[in-house]
């Protein structure tokens, strides 16, 4: 008789247990089916032929910002006095190699202008930054290096300058210049007189002569803020 009742007592617990269990995989259940497929996407890494949103921070030789998506430090920056450019989010294409010279990436350049301006990407550079992306996770952060083929530095002549209404006397080292650049071959075509992109150069050394300009990038800070995965 006492063997029938701990029987039936143990039962009646192993009853309470599976609906316990059962009732807390039914609250998991529709906490995941309230989640929806976002924190699948949150777990997905980066493959080829993704397309990804990151916000960046170009950077030059010294660390300095040069452009970002990021407009909290934008303003930070223009409240010290910086002429960091703003711009929106890249959205890019894991892993695929740009056919033109230049990726165009609008940018704000005041009120009067607004986002009528396009900031010159070059291929080598967007081509390291799809293919640096791969792997990473949304949220995810990298700084990417940009190192160029060939050196993207060029010679201002005195004349040049005074070509652009500048003189020698007033172009210190260090000073950041915005140039012209066409699309049909990246560092050999700076053009002054009728630009297509913008390209902010960094005037690395001044002779009697002339100026000259170096308009390379050597790093960027990405934060992966979204991945559309690619149709298999």
């Amino acid at each position: 008789m006492g063997t029938k009742k701990q029987a039936e007592k143990s039962k009646k617990l192993w009853t309470k247990v599976l609906a316990i269990v059962a009732g807390v995989l039914f609250i998991i259940l529709m906490v995941v089916s309230a989640m929806g497929s976002s924190w699948i996407s949150s777990l997905a890494s980066v493959k080829p032929g993704d397309v990804v949103v990151v916000d960046y921070t170009l950077k030059d030789a010294q660390g300095n910002a040069i452009m970002t998506s990021n407009q909290q430090l934008y303003t930070q920056l223009q409240n010290q006095g910086s002429n960091v450019l703003y711009s929106k989010q890249l959205t890019i294409t894991a892993n695929q190699t740009l056919s033109n010279g230049v990726f165009p990436v609008p940018v704000y350049t005041g009120a009067t202008s607004g986002w009528t301006n396009q900031f010159a990407l070059f291929s080598s550079e967007y081509n390291t930054i799809s293919s640096g992306i791969l792997g990473l996770k949304t949220n995810d952060k990298k700084t990417i290096s940009l190192t160029a083929a060939k050196p993207m530095t060029q010679f201002w002549s005195v004349d040049q300058l005074a070509a652009s209404n500048m003189s020698l006397s007033s172009v210190q080292i260090g000073e950041m210049i915005a140039l012209g650049v066409s699309s049909t071959n990246e560092a050999d075509k700076v053009n002054v007189t009728a630009p297509q992109y913008v390209r902010i150069g960094e005037v690395v050394n001044k002779t009697p002569d002339g100026i000259n300009l170096d308009f390379s990038y050597p790093s960027i800070d990405v934060t992966v803020v979204s991945i559309n995965k690619a149709s298999s």
